[in-house]
């Protein structure tokens, strides 16, 4: 089964009800530097779509997103997202993100040398502030699609992934190239850990959170089978 995006309704009833309908909570974060395309690459994933003129100046401060992922069939996973700002004067606002965290990605621009070799000092930031359990990230070399401007090489930040113990992949929120692998991978390999019980829920911890569905069933459809009384 390939992990797939569910798209939110907006409007009241059977939309509504499957948005309340999932197994997990995960919050995750995005780092890096400014202008390496985050808030285009979250907006491409929770939205389906490169963003407009509006979404291409830089975040100020954190940005919010939320969509649904389908990681099983019939287990669906919530992700809240934080889109941080890469500009140093928000560094403090966004330290304060880390710890209500489960992972995230770290993203750098492959035509920009100088976003790659601060990988490392993101991935220190996010450690000395992560708790009750170290971030899950996966590191993503961003505009795949100015291959010709290229200043990072994969073989290269493959080596740094291996040594920070992250994935790595290349995406483009400009024509869509693994965008969705992106978060879908991330999403797959933290709901792996909390299935086997090395990432668990925790009083006061918005990482990751668990919503009970009648009889475990987690899909589109109705949560009780017919015949059967709502449990409510």
């Amino acid at each position: 089964h390939r992990p797939r995006r569910l798209l939110h309704k907006a409007s009241g009833g059977e939309g509504a009800l499957d948005a309340a309908i999932w197994l997990y909570q995960f919050c995750l974060i995005v780092l890096g530097d400014s202008t390496v395309g985050k808030s285009c690459l979250l907006h491409h994933f929770a939205e389906g779509r490169f963003p407009g003129p509006a979404k291409t100046d830089p975040t100020v401060g954190v940005d919010f997103y939320s969509c649904l992922v389908e990681i099983e069939p019939g287990k669906r996973i919530k992700l809240l997202f934080w889109d941080t700002a890469g500009q140093k004067r928000f560094r403090s606002i966004t330290r304060s993100y880390y710890r209500h965290s489960v992972g995230g990605l770290l993203v750098f621009d492959i035509t920009n040398r100088s976003s790659f070799d601060h990988v490392r000092d993101w991935l220190e930031e996010a450690k000395m502030h992560a708790d009750p359990f170290q971030l899950v990230f996966n590191l993503v070399g961003h505009k795949c699609d100015l291959e010709s401007q290229r200043q990072v090489s994969r073989e290269e930040a493959e080596e740094l992934a291996s040594a920070c113990g992250m994935r790595y992949i290349e995406t483009s929120a400009k024509d869509a190239t693994n965008v969705e692998e992106s978060f879908t991978v991330l999403t797959t390999d933290i709901y792996e850990l909390v299935k086997n019980g090395e990432i668990t829920a925790q009083d006061g911890w918005e990482g990751v959170k668990t919503e009970y569905v009648p009889d475990a069933v987690h899909t589109l459809e109705r949560a009780y089978s017919p015949g059967e009384h709502c449990p409510c």
